[in-house]
């Protein structure tokens, strides 16, 4: 199955008397445990997409399923709930509470979830290790480096083990060296967690790495590269 599907989807902004077009006739299909990399020109709806995809907007018309539930069907108390049970967040911000330690940073989202606290503090500790931050647990974003804070947000977003990831220009704020860094790390947990990653960016360095590559441009997806076959053999 497919983690995301997509049907004759569209959406418009309403811009005071101006109906903006963001996405036409959108068709697409995630495949799982891969990196999928939305990328286009500046205002082509990537953003917009990726919104559509983490059920933070909501399409005109056509339809999106995500991990087998058409969200379209769902409140918006049910909606967030879904959120915060199916997908994690990589912010280009990061987007950490800095009144939050790093342990309570990635913590705070099964807090959300209820997650038993026995439970809460093996998937912590764990997640802070793979992301080589053990270290850093009791400190606080404003004492982290961009790239540690970075980890942090993979780490967070991860914690509820989602089965998919999305990302909007993850490595903007992060020099090259940083971001190659930070890509390999998503890319390793990207394999170990058994995730399906979807990115936006203009990053050189993400778009090499892509498994499947979009490319959009006006609202409209132009070109969809396979590059890889996916853990479960989907061509």
């Amino acid at each position: 199955m497919y983690p995301v599907v997509l049907k004759q989807v569209g959406k418009t902004y309403h811009l005071d008397a101006v109906d903006v077009p963001a996405l036409t006739d959108i068709n697409l299909e995630i495949r799982s445990n891969c990196f999928t990399v939305i990328s286009g020109p500046s205002g082509s709806g990537k953003t917009t997409l990726l919104n559509l995809i983490g059920c933070i907007d909501q399409p005109d018309h056509g339809e999106i399923v995500v991990a087998g539930q058409p969200v379209q069907t769902l409140s918006d108390d049910a909606l967030s709930d879904f959120r915060a049970r199916h997908l994690g967040f990589i912010f280009q911000n990061f987007n950490l509470l800095p009144v939050l330690t790093t342990y309570e940073n990635v913590e705070y989202p099964l807090l959300l979830a209820k997650i038993p606290a026995a439970e809460r503090t093996r998937r912590v500790l764990a997640l802070l290790d793979a992301v080589g931050l053990s270290d850093r647990a009791q400190s606080r974003p404003g004492q982290l480096s961009g790239r540690q804070r970075q980890r942090v947000a993979i780490a967070r977003a991860l914690a509820t083990e989602p089965k998919l990831v999305l990302a909007d220009e993850p490595t903007a704020n992060l020099d090259s060296h940083t971001g190659a860094a930070i890509i390999a790390l998503m890319r390793k947990m990207q394999r170990e967690h058994h995730v399906s990653f979807v990115f936006s960016s203009h990053d050189p360095q993400v778009q090499a790495e892509a498994d499947d590559a979009i490319f959009i441009r006006d609202g409209r997806i132009t070109a969809i590269e396979r590059r890889t076959v996916s853990a479960e053999g989907i061509a």
